[in-house]
This record gives structure tokens, sequence and C-alpha cells, in this order.
């Protein structure tokens, strides 16, 4: 009998998985309660310069990725329950400092707190994820994670608009209350792992692993270029879309992908899954990612471009519980934070290059009279992707047990 074939339980969610589920939703609906009105407390209501709001926002997100690769690898070392936990409890202080900023450099410094807490708990809680699935079950969790945090990238924003009457300090206490309820449920109902407790396992130990695994460089590597094409929902999808049918449809937008996620992600997972394993599903979902953006050099109006957003959310869907549950795959034995923490760095860098990439192809294809010059070289940044995907995860070992 193969490992493909061999029976196993049903899956059913965990007290300790519902509590990670439960603590996702918390955060992200904690983060855009805030970071939406950052721009407008200080932009429109201090008057501080656009620029000086972004680089904030700017610094505190490089800030956060380039610090969840220690947060991950340290994970390894103590068990991510106490990096978590340390997080959670930083973001709150750093939130709430955000409320009483007045000045450049005390928003900054709230802001660059705010990115330290994301990333002592942004990879240790998917290597908490790791420990406590059984690999067979990984991508459902990963799935209904992700599910949980999209529902928060909805409420959020709602709770953050109801409160917009009150003082901007009032949201972010609320805020930071509610990484703290996110605190009180991880040290209630989340277990403690073990970690590895030596220098060899986990700590820069850990990292120095993951950095010498070819495999896991290059998959990472080419992870980058998916995070090119997501980000461009922010930016080129964006910028078609206010260009189309004003800047009031921004939210429709936003809303139709979140919807989307929350409706469709596991359901959707759970089909794939049946025929497919996640080293095929993820190049595939990355394919139709960029088909959509690809497609949208054809949208002459708002609603084909809507169309088109539906097929890039179903390609997202896929590819983020196959990225995570791969990367948890190819994470040796008490070394999924670290392998977690370096994996973050697709995201930043794609990120970043994406950013710049997207605003530099829209502003060429303008001067050039080539309106799909930007999406089609997004379906050729796809096409590549998804070939050094399936490059490196070729011959790809069997799940650990």
């Amino acid at each position: 009998m193969t490992a493909a074939t061999r029976p196993h339980a049903p899956f059913r969610p965990s007290a300790a998985q519902l509590a990670l589920m439960l603590n996702n939703f918390l955060m992200w609906g904690g983060f855009f309660m805030v970071i939406p009105l950052v721009t407008v407390h200080f932009s429109h209501g201090l008057g501080w310069s656009a620029a000086s709001v972004g680089a904030v926002l700017g610094l505190r997100q490089i800030a956060q990725q380039g610090l969840t690769v220690f947060g991950g690898a340290y994970a390894d070392r103590f068990g991510p329950r106490p990096l978590i936990a340390a997080g959670l409890a930083v973001r709150a202080v750093g939130f709430a400092l955000m409320g009483l900023a007045t000045t450049f450099p005390a928003l900054l410094a709230a802001a660059l707190l705010a990115g330290l807490g994301g990333g002592l708990f942004d990879a240790p809680k998917n290597a908490a994820v790791t420990a406590l699935t059984r690999p067979e079950d990984r991508s459902r969790v990963f799935s209904l994670m992700g599910v949980a945090g999209n529902l928060g990238m909805v409420t959020g924003p709602l709770v953050g608009a109801w409160l917009s009457g009150a003082a901007f300090g009032t949201v972010t206490l609320v805020s930071a209350a509610v990484y703290l309820a996110a605190l009180a449920v991880l040290l209630l109902l989340v277990p403690a792992v073990p970690g590895g407790g030596s220098a060899g396992r986990g700590g820069l130990g850990g990292l120095g692993v993951a950095v010498r695994d070819r495999r896991f460089v290059l998959f990472t590597l080419a992870l980058g270029g998916y995070f090119i094409l997501s980000t461009q929902i922010n930016v080129a999808v964006t910028l078609r879309a206010v260009a189309l049918a004003g800047t009031g449809v921004t939210a429709a937008l936003y809303g139709l992908q979140a919807g989307l996620a929350v409706l469709l992600q596991y359901p959707l997972l759970r089909l794939a899954e049946r025929h497919l394993a996640p080293h095929v599903l993820l190049p595939l979902g990355v394919t139709l990612v960029g088909t959509a953006l690809g497609l949208m050099s054809l949208a002459a109006t708002f609603p084909a471009l809507l169309a088109c957003t539906v097929l890039f959310s179903l390609g997202s869907m896929v590819v983020f519980p196959s990225q995570q549950t791969l990367t948890a795959r190819l994470a040796p034995p008490g070394l999924a934070g670290s392998y977690f923490g370096f994996g973050a760095l697709s995201l930043g860098l794609g990120g970043g290059i994406g950013s710049v990439l997207g605003g530099t192809l829209v502003d060429a294809g303008a001067r050039l009279h080539l309106p799909a010059l930007p999406w089609l070289t997004f379906l050729a940044v796809a096409l590549l992707t998804a070939l050094a995907l399936t490059r490196a995860l070729r011959h790809l070992p069997a799940p650990a047990a």
C-alpha cells in the first residue's frame, strides 16, 4: 500500500489548530483596523506629506520581513510559542504608541516596533501549525489559516471605519487590545512545542542549514517571482481599475478578492488536492495568476477587470496553502521555523521589486503607447516562475511522518 493510498483518520481541526486560526483572524483584523487609517490620520488630519507617511509604512514592512528570518530561526531553538507571544505583545505596544505619535521620529519608532512584533510571530506561527498538524492535513490547515486571515482583512477595516469617528488613538488602543486577546488565546489554548535546544538545531545554526539547502534557496528565489505578481493587485491592477472607473472602485476590488478567499479557498483546495499534489498545484496557481494579469490587457471595462480579478484570486488561493505545505515538507525535522523565516525573504524581495516594477511598466506602457506591455510582462514572469518552481520541486522527497 502506497503513501498516497494509505487510509488515515478524517480531518477534524484540533483545539490548538482552531486557536491558531482564531489568532490569525485577530492578527489580521487588528492590523487592518489601523494601517488603512494611518495615511488618513497623518496626511489629512495632521497635514504630513504622503511621502513621509509612505516612508514610515515602507520601513515597517522592511523591518518585519527582515526580522522574520531570525524570528523563525529562534522559534526552532526555543519553540514557537514564546516567539509568537513576544511578537503579539510587542505589536500591541507598537500600535498603541502609534496613537500617541505627533512627530515623525515617534511614528517611525512605533512603526518599527510594530514591525519587530510581526517579525517575531510571523514564521513561528507557521512553525506551530507544522508542529501541531499531521503532514497529510497541513494543506487544509494552512488553507483555513488563510481563510481566517482574509476574514480578518475584511473585518478589520470595517471596525476601523466604525471607530474612525473617535480619536485615532482610540482605534490604535482597540487594535492593541485585539493583539492582547490573541496573546491570551495563544497562552490558554496552544500547547508549547519544544525547541531544539542546541546551536545545531535552531537559532543561527538552523538558518545556516536553510541557506545551504540549494533546493530550498531555488524554491525561495522562484517564489519571489510569484510575489512580484501578487503585489500588482495593489499597484498595476489598482491603477487600471481607477483608470477605468475612478477612485471609488478600489474597495470593490479588494472586497471581491478577500470575499472570494473567505468563501472559496478551503473548498477549492479540497477539490484541487483530490487530483493534484501540492508540488503540481503551486506552479499551476502561479500560472493562473499570470494568465489573469495577462488577460487584463484585454479588459476594456471595469466588469471585465473584475472577471480577471476572480481568476487572479483563484490562483492565489491555490498558491498560499501549497507554498506553506511545501515549505514544511522541505524543512528538516525541528527546523520548520528557520525554513519559514528564510522563505519569507521571497515576499520581501518579490514584493519590493513588484511595487517598483508595476508602476514603472505602467508608465512605460503609456509613454510607448503599448498599454499591453505591463500585462504581457507579468504573464512572462509567471511562466518563468512556474518553470523555476517545477524544477526546484523535481524528485521531491516523500512527506515525513
